[in-house]
């Protein structure tokens, strides 16, 4: 039931020049306290209005005891009790007329918080207004109004409790990112007798890890921090894999200052395994604070580039969060009262299946080790079109070139040639083509490797051996569409959803017949990632197209159409050249490795030096359909091949 509220004594004479000053100020045109001619929602209404913008000085506002009190102290006073909700004032509603006894009016306010996450803490409040002398309702300020459990010098503060983050799933359903042992290696600064030394040792040490830390660890700093330390302090150096500390520590284990901790931490089975694809989970930085203020706070785990990073909410769920109410200790520090105004728990987040494969990912990672230049290597499954590994060189590089480079295909481009020939009937297994060391077109002179020629040969001897001259005689029979078309029926063009970026391809069509010459061994403007030539190799075993596909769950919303079938007759007389490839030409490195391999090696110029060229090689084996790329790595047979053998040596055969 409403109070009577009374009316504060004034003495007559008191009254009358509150009168006079009132008279003179509605004169004025200013208003110190909202009129009560429509009663006292308008004061209640201007109250929410100037607690939300920070504004009280239209409201006429007094303490439980009647004395008045100054708006900017009212407004000084919620700010406070709002603490670190106070950047983002709530929204406030008046819900329904304010009930009025005597002098005494109470209102029912909805208070609404936007809380981090989009989240919403929502609850009533009771404001009670006063009717004074003046004619003037008068809000009746305490902390009260603010939350019914906050007093004077309280403040609302927010803790975060973070979900548990989902894990990456490999095509088993299995964690890709487990627990595993790391060691810190750190320096204890009251056992350091020589911090040059340590830093010299350690670097030494550091370097020979195989595979190389990328970025190698930097020293620079160390012994400015080991000076700064306490005498005991335990300064972190680097935290390794339990596989790299062992390889170094009989050079660093006794050396003096070090120590070490052993301890687990979430990571994939490898520093490079699919790296690229998978992306990685670091604490929030600079960048992912200022972009998402409502997202993250310091300390947060956030998932950067590939998969963590492009499903970072599905992943992390939702943190859970708790207002509490502080009040100052002893010396002016906030601490808890230990009560909770409002809580929701944390959200866990929801797993990503994969159609990795880790035996595949790692032959595929094993194979890229050694090469120091930017490479990569892309697998399938050909019976469902399943990625299987999709690895990036040199080491634990970012970017996945798997899916996402744009380059020239070179010489691996015959296959798709070879295919628009064959539906055309233009070309036979053994019908001669000439192999001219030269072939010019339109006054631009083409040439093979090496200078070499052939004479005229059977085509699948040209195919096998891999020369151009033959391909660019042969390009007028494609037509202006034939090589886009041929291309397409292997995916190439493609809209391709695989969950995360990838390129598709473009091929090269119309244009000068010199082009047109170029485009049909895989020069031009034709350009392709080796992501789309594995897909196009696949197609080739498979006998029509298939997207690839990465992700099981969430599935992509729109995946391409399956392809319509191949000519049986062109695949097959296909998919013979390519296993000439490798038992008679220029793949014949491959020959002794076990099972059957196909495929079609690929030299491509990328600028107006021929001696500038990425190596390719694109095949199959089994089940497994494969593409491996190296920039600027010259000839296939030098760098391409060995990939690829390094690859199927290590790949459990299908």
């Amino acid at each position: 039931m409403p109070l009577s509220y009374p009316r504060p004594h004034r003495p007559n004479r008191a009254r009358r020049l509150t009168a006079a000053l009132t008279t003179a100020l509605l004169t004025a045109g200013v208003l110190a306290g909202c009129s009560g001619d429509d009663g006292p929602q308008s004061t209640v209404d201007a109250f929410l209005s100037g607690w939300r913008s920070g504004d009280l000085q239209a409201v006429g506002m007094i303490d439980p005891t009647g004395n008045k009190l100054p708006s900017a102290e009212v407004t000084r006073e919620i700010k406070e009790l709002s603490g670190e909700l106070a950047a983002t004032p709530p929204t406030l509603k008046r819900r329904g007329e304010p009930k009025v006894t005597k002098d005494i009016a109470t209102a029912t306010v909805q208070v609404e918080w936007n809380l981090p996450g989009q989240t919403r803490w929502t609850y009533d409040r009771e404001l009670r207004l006063a009717h004074g002398d003046d004619d003037q309702w008068q809000v009746i300020w305490e902390p009260r109004v603010v939350h019914e459990q906050l007093t004077k010098g309280d403040r609302l503060a927010l803790r975060r409790d973070a979900g548990a983050r989902a894990a990456v799933l490999d095509a088993a359903g299995q964690p890709l990112v487990t627990p595993r042992p790391v060691v810190r290696v750190g320096v204890q600064p009251d056992g350091v007798t020589d911090i040059k030394k340590l830093v010299k040792d350690l670097d030494g040490a550091f370097r020979a890890i195989r595979p190389a830390l990328v970025p190698a660890v930097d020293l620079a700093d160390l012994p400015e921090r080991v000076d700064k330390a306490e005498p005991g302090a335990f300064v972190e150096v680097v935290s390794l894999r339990e596989e790299a500390y062992l390889q170094i520590k009989p050079r660093i284990y006794d050396l003096d200052g070090t120590k070490f901790i052993s301890a687990k931490v979430d990571l994939a089975p490898t520093r490079e395994f699919a790296r690229a694809v998978l992306g990685t989970v670091d604490p929030a930085q600079a960048d992912d604070l200022t972009a998402h203020p409502d997202r993250y706070v310091a300390g947060d785990l956030v998932g950067h580039g590939g998969l963590q990073g492009r499903y970072d909410e599905r992943l992390r769920g939702a943190p859970g969060l708790t207002v509490v109410v502080e009040r100052p200790a002893e010396g002016g520090k906030l601490e808890s009262t230990g009560t909770e105004l409002f809580r929701r728990e944390p959200q866990p987040g929801q797993t990503l299946k994969t159609t990795l494969d880790v035996a595949a990912q790692n032959a595929a990672d094993g194979a890229l080790r050694a090469e120091s230049r930017r490479s990569a290597l892309v697998a399938l499954r050909i019976s469902d079109g399943a990625v299987l590994a999709a690895a990036n060189g040199p080491g634990p590089a970012g970017e996945n070139l798997a899916f996402t480079a744009q380059v020239p295909p070179g010489s691996t481009f015959k296959v798709v040639s070879t295919l628009g020939l064959l539906d055309r009937g233009a070309v036979t297994l053994d019908g001669p083509v000439a192999c001219p060391k030269t072939f010019t077109v339109d006054g631009r002179s083409f040439k093979n490797s090496d200078n070499f020629e052939l004479g005229s040969v059977p085509f699948r001897t040209d195919f096998a051996k891999s020369c151009n001259t033959a391909f660019a005689s042969l390009a007028p029979k494609l037509g202006g569409d034939g090589l886009a078309a041929a291309g397409r029926t292997l995916g190439l063009e493609g809209q391709w959803d695989l969950g995360t970026d990838a390129f598709t391809g473009k091929v090269s069509t119309g244009g000068s017949p010199a082009e047109q010459a170029a485009a049909s061994f895989g020069q031009g403007t034709t350009l392709v990632s080796p992501l789309a030539m594995a897909g196009a190799a696949a197609a080739v075993a498979r006998g029509r197209f298939e997207q690839p596909k990465l992700l099981l769950d969430p599935a992509p919303a729109k995946p391409a159409a399956a392809g319509e079938q191949l000519k049986p007759e062109s695949v097959a007389a296909l998919r013979s050249m390519m296993r000439e490839v490798v038992t008679s030409g220029t793949g014949s490195a491959l020959k002794d490795v076990p099972g059957e391999v196909y495929g079609k090696t690929g030299t491509a110029e990328y600028d107006d030096n021929p001696a500038h060229t990425h190596a390719w090689f694109v095949g199959w084996r089994g089940d497994v359909a494969f593409a491996v790329f190296v920039e600027k790595g010259g000839a296939s047979t030098a760098s391409a091949v060995p990939i690829a053998e390094r690859f199927l040596r290590a790949l459990p055969q299908s």
